[in-house]
């Protein structure tokens, strides 16, 4: 497969759109200065490990939240990283970068109100779908660290949105069942574009790497993304997947149901198992966010389903 040309697809998507055409009243949100800063100078192949850390230092719930990961995930470590340098180290520039977006975007989010999606419930579903969408992209062999970010931040806007436009958003909400299949249809009907253009417009501002741009904008192509000859195999294809999972607004209708499917359809895909793989790495990551409500509960109707599924009804395409 060719090397997928994100420039060019963040390009032509966004070149109709502009954040302009949004609600003059809608206050977006900005990116914390550090991170700006550190995504900038780490353009530079030049700069050290020092003047990097320097940055992330100047942001002191930065500096922690890098170094909690980093403890968290290098458990064999036989001393914890104790500064900015040291964790940076252990990452590397490019999986430090990416966290660093992560987490700097999920503060100038978490800083807002929302009248209509409660924040703690919100990023807990995020970072599901962000330890899903990792899982996926190793199935599919593409870069994981990519996927999780894209599927972490692919909502980002969402509480903001939800609240500045609270009435449209509640009336999507409280009469689900009446409502286009998923919520970028009825953004889309309603406003003329979608939390996933509008969020991947702000990312572009932000001046995040295009590749992350693009698993924002494409999240809610769902399997279409996944059979697609281009895409299909990449990071983004494994957000698009992941999106089907169910969150407080039912952005997706038929998300589940999609999911059963592909489980029978691609052998390698055992929903089941990814379920559990997530709920077990989530209770074991230290980012914050607990897990109250276990994906296991979430799909509880689905796993059930299955479970009642006799075996030579499953298919074995590949």
């Amino acid at each position: 497969m060719s090397e997928v040309d994100w420039g060019q697809i963040r390009e032509e998507a966004l070149s109709t759109f502009t954040l302009g055409a949004l609600p003059p009243t809608l206050a977006l949100p900005a990116l914390p200065h550090a991170v700006a800063q550190f995504m900038d100078r780490s353009k530079n192949e030049n700069a050290s490990l020092r003047d990097l850390s320097g940055i992330v230092e100047t942001d002191t719930g930065l500096t922690l939240e890098l170094l909690k990961h980093v403890n968290s995930a290098f458990v064999g470590l036989r001393q914890k990283a104790k500064s900015a340098q040291q964790a940076l180290a252990l990452l590397g520039v490019r999986q430090s970068k990416l966290f660093l977006i992560s987490t700097g975007a999920q503060a100038a989010i978490r800083a807002r109100k929302s009248k209509l999606i409660n924040q703690t419930c919100f990023w807990n579903t995020s970072l599901q779908k962000a330890i899903f969408a990792r899982e996926v992209a190793k199935l599919l062999k593409t870069d994981a660290d990519l996927a999780f970010a894209g599927a972490l931040l692919s909502d980002f806007l969402l509480p903001v949105l939800s609240n500045d436009l609270f009435d449209k958003y509640s009336a999507f909400v409280s009469d689900r069942g009446n409502q286009p299949e998923s919520l970028c249809d009825y953004e889309s009907d309603l406003f003329g574009w979608d939390h996933a253009l509008a969020g991947a417009s702000l990312a572009f501002r932000w001046k995040l790497p295009d590749e992350l741009v693009c698993c924002i904008l494409l999240h809610h192509r769902g399997l279409e993304l996944l059979v697609d000859p281009k895409l299909g195999r990449t990071a983004a294809a494994a957000v698009a997947v992941a999106a089907l999972l169910p969150d407080q607004l039912r952005q997706q209708y038929t998300g589940l149901e999609q999911l059963a499917l592909l489980h029978q359809k691609w052998p390698a895909f055992s929903l089941v198992d990814l379920i559990e793989a997530v709920d077990k790495e989530h209770a074991d990551l230290n980012m914050g966010v607990g897990n109250d409500f276990p994906l296991k509960r979430r799909c509880r109707q689905i796993l059930d389903d299955l479970a009642e599924t006799p075996a030579d009804e499953v298919a074995t395409v590949s």
